[in-house]
C-alpha cells in the first residue's frame, strides 16, 4: 500500500460531492398512510469497517473489487441529495485490518469518516488494539462523538472523552442514541484496556432507554451495539437485548461480522417490534432505514434497504 497522496485526497473529495451514479431502490410505500402529513427520518449505518479504505482486491474470492471508502462516501452523499433528515452512524471496529491502520493508527479512518458527516458511532473491541493512548490520540481527529454507556473510563485517560447517550434532532423527530461494548476481559489485552469498568449491557440499555424516553422525552431511541448479532452461550447480544428491553426502537449492530439480507424484526418487553440490523464488514453495505413520524411524532411505519457498495 502506498501512501495517501494528494491525488487521493483529492480524488475522495471529488467523489464524495458527486454522489453515485444511478439512483438507490428504496421503496417507500406513502399510500399506506393516506393524506396525513408525515416527516420522513432515513438511518444510515456502517459497522465492522476495519480500514478497508479501498475496494477489496480484484482477485480475491469474494467481493472482488467491492467496497471503498469513496464509493461509501458517494452512496451517502446521493441519499442525502434525495432526503433531507439522514442521520448516520457506525457501530464499532473502524480500524485495524488493512496496512492503513499500520500506517495511521486510525488518523485516516476517522478523518475520513468525519469529512462523510458521521453523528456518531461507538467503540469497537478493535479500537483497543493500540492500547488506551492508542484510542485517546486518534480521537481529536474525530468530528463527531463515541457513544458507550457501558465501558466507565473515568478511572482511564479516556475520561470525559466519550459520553454515554446524545440526542439529535431532524425535522422535528427528536432521536436519542446511545452505545453498548462487547466485553473486554478474554478478547482483549488487559494492559490494553487498563482500568476499564465494563457494566452489564442489558441493564445499563434498561437504564439508558429509560433516562432517554422519560427525560428527553424522544421520539425514536436507537442503540449503537458492538456486542455481536447473536452466540451458542447465554451471551448478551443484539437479539437478546432487542427481547429484553421496553423502549429501544433500533438496535444498530456489530462485532459479528453478521451480513443480515434485512433486519430482523424481534418483540420486546412491551410487545413491540425493535429493529435489529447488521451489514457484515468491511464496508461492503450500508444500512438504510426510513421512519415515517405523523405530526405527533408517533412512529408510524419503517421501511428498509442494506445498500451494497459496488
Amino acid at each position: 500500500m502506498g501512501g495517501f497522496t494528494m491525488q487521493n485526497r483529492r480524488d475522495f473529495l471529488r467523489l464524495l460531492g458527486a454522489g453515485a451514479a444511478g439512483t438507490l431502490a428504496v421503496s417507500t410505500p406513502l399510500s399506506v398512510f393516506g393524506a396525513d402529513e408525515l416527516v420522513k427520518l432515513t438511518i444510515l449505518h456502517t459497522n465492522d469497517f476495519h480500514s478497508h479504505i479501498d475496494p477489496f482486491e480484484k482477485d480475491v474470492p469474494r467481493n472482488a473489487g467491492e467496497g471503498g471508502m469513496a464509493r461509501r462516501a458517494a452512496l451517502i452523499s446521493q441519499v442525502r441529495a434525495e432526503t433531507k433528515n439522514v442521520l448516520l452512524f457506525d457501530a464499532g471496529d473502524i480500524y485495524q485490518g488493512t496496512p492503513y491502520f499500520n500506517f495511521f493508527n486510525g488518523k485516516f479512518d476517522f478523518e475520513l469518516m468525519t469529512m462523510m458527516g458521521y453523528d456518531a458511532a461507538t467503540i469497537g473491541n478493535h479500537e483497543f488494539d493500540n492500547g488506551l493512548e492508542g484510542i485517546r490520540s486518534q480521537l481529536k481527529y474525530a468530528g463527531f462523538p463515541f457513544l458507550c454507556a457501558n465501558y466507565d473510563f473515568s478511572d482511564t485517560i479516556l475520561a470525559g472523552m466519550t459520553v454515554p447517550c446524545k440526542i439529535f434532532k431532524k425535522g422535528g423527530v427528536k432521536v436519542g442514541v446511545y452505545g453498548l461494548g462487547v466485553e473486554l476481559q478474554g478478547l482483549v489485552g488487559e494492559k490494553n484496556y487498563g482500568n476499564t469498568h465494563y457494566l452489564d449491557p442489558l441493564q445499563t440499555a434498561l437504564k439508558m432507554e429509560k433516562i432517554l424516553l422519560e427525560e428527553h422525552n424522544t421520539d425514536l431511541i436507537v442503540c449503537l451495539s458492538h456486542l455481536g448479532y447473536s452466540y451458542k452461550e447465554e451471551k448478551v447480544s443484539d437479539k437478546i437485548l432487542a427481547a429484553k428491553t421496553l423502549h429501544t426502537d433500533f438496535i444498530i449492530g456489530g462485532h459479528t461480522h453478521t451480513f443480515l439480507q434485512k433486519p430482523d424484526l424481534i418483540k420486546n418487553l412491551s410487545g413491540k417490534d425493535v429493529i435489529v440490523n447488521q451489514v457484515g464488514f468491511g464496508g461492503l453495505i450500508v444500512g438504510r432505514v426510513d421512519f415515517y413520524f405523523s405530526k405527533e411524532k408517533r412512529h408510524k411505519h419503517h421501511d428498509s434497504s442494506n445498500i451494497s457498495v459496488k
